[in-house]
């Protein structure tokens, strides 16, 4: 027998605040047509100035674990993944786990920005493999309107606030591809890519906590051969082929990437969970909320073969494939 980290509750929660394209026009030299056209992005959730990452990533866990029947003293660890914490320290994960009134086991966070979920997905995967941890709560959270140069019109359009969540727990497979649950991972990073996307401050450089940049178009080049290699990768690792995938639920950053990948992974558009239009790029937080959301949606159903990937700013990218 195999042991596998299986899927048992999904969930996400999005600020209330619906930012539309429109409402940037009358800021910045843009307009609703080129954001959709370049983007695909229609409308952004922003945070309420009181609202901070902890309170999306509870909300989003408190719904993943309404999902799968389990209250938070079921939970042995929370691996939580932003790139935008409430403060430097202590961890958005022990303040989730403090709101959510869990008493035991660990918490943490991973910061690997938008694959930041992938990072942490992994690591919950190798925690139950190796018996640390039975069930674990994986977040992914952020609130990257505070770090937006509101003047720069190639980045404050594309990003929006959220948070999904996902409840893991092991539990006995045949060690086939039939299994439910976490399949295979794929991780990689490269820092000579460092400055192509970034954030300009920091604790121990500007004392601030900056503003995000980022080189399109070097982004766009390095996102769609690293996610399709990454993808097919990770398939290989579980004995599958692109024919094998049910949906592809990727990282939401931008819908022309989303594509071009798809296209290169030889899977339909049809097999694709979208999300960026409603939500725009919502970081470590987008492929757990596109989850939820695609099973809210009836898209996603038990069974089903899931191949998630992302990257981010390091650069840092990678995959998972799982059975949901």
């Amino acid at each position: 027998m195999t042991l596998r980290a299986v899927v048992r509750g999904v969930g996400h929660y999005l600020p209330k605040r619906v930012v539309p394209n429109t409402e940037f026009e009358a800021r910045i030299d843009t307009t609703d047509e080129w954001i959709r056209t370049r983007t695909g992005i229609e409308r952004r959730h922003f945070a309420a100035e009181d609202e901070t990452t902890s309170d999306l990533a509870t909300a989003a866990a408190s719904a993943a674990l309404a999902d799968a029947g389990m209250t938070a003293d079921q939970i042995d660890a929370i691996v939580l993944a932003t790139s935008t914490p409430d403060f430097t320290f202590p961890s958005v994960a022990t303040m989730v786990q403090a709101k959510l009134g869990m008493t035991s086991g660990f918490a943490f966070d991973v910061q690997a920005v938008c694959a930041g979920f992938i990072f942490a997905l992994a690591n919950a995967n190798a925690m139950i493999l190796s018996g640390q941890a039975r069930r674990v709560l994986v977040i992914g959270a952020e609130t990257f309107s505070r770090i937006l140069d509101w003047e720069d019109r190639g980045t404050c359009v594309l990003f929006g606030d959220g948070a999904g969540a996902l409840v893991l727990e092991a539990e006995e497979g045949s060690g086939t591809t039939a299994d439910r649950g976490i399949l295979s991972s794929d991780l990689h990073s490269d820092g000579q890519y460092r400055d192509i996307l970034y954030v300009d401050g920091g604790p121990s450089t500007t004392g601030t906590a900056g503003h995000l940049r980022m080189q399109g178009n070097a982004v766009f080049r390095h996102a769609v051969e690293k996610l399709a290699s990454t993808a097919h990768t990770a398939l290989e690792k579980a004995g599958l082929g692109s024919g094998d995938v049910d949906w592809i639920v990727p990282h939401q950053a931008n819908l022309r990437i989303i594509a071009a990948t798809a296209q290169r992974m030889q899977v339909p558009m049809e097999r694709v969970v979208v999300t960026v239009s409603d939500h725009g790029n919502t970081s470590a937080a987008s492929i757990p909320l596109a989850l939820s959301v695609g099973k809210q949606r009836g898209q996603i159903k038990e069974g089903d073969l899931i191949v998630t990937e992302a990257i981010g700013g390091g650069l840092a990218w990678g995959s998972v494939v799982l059975r949901w």
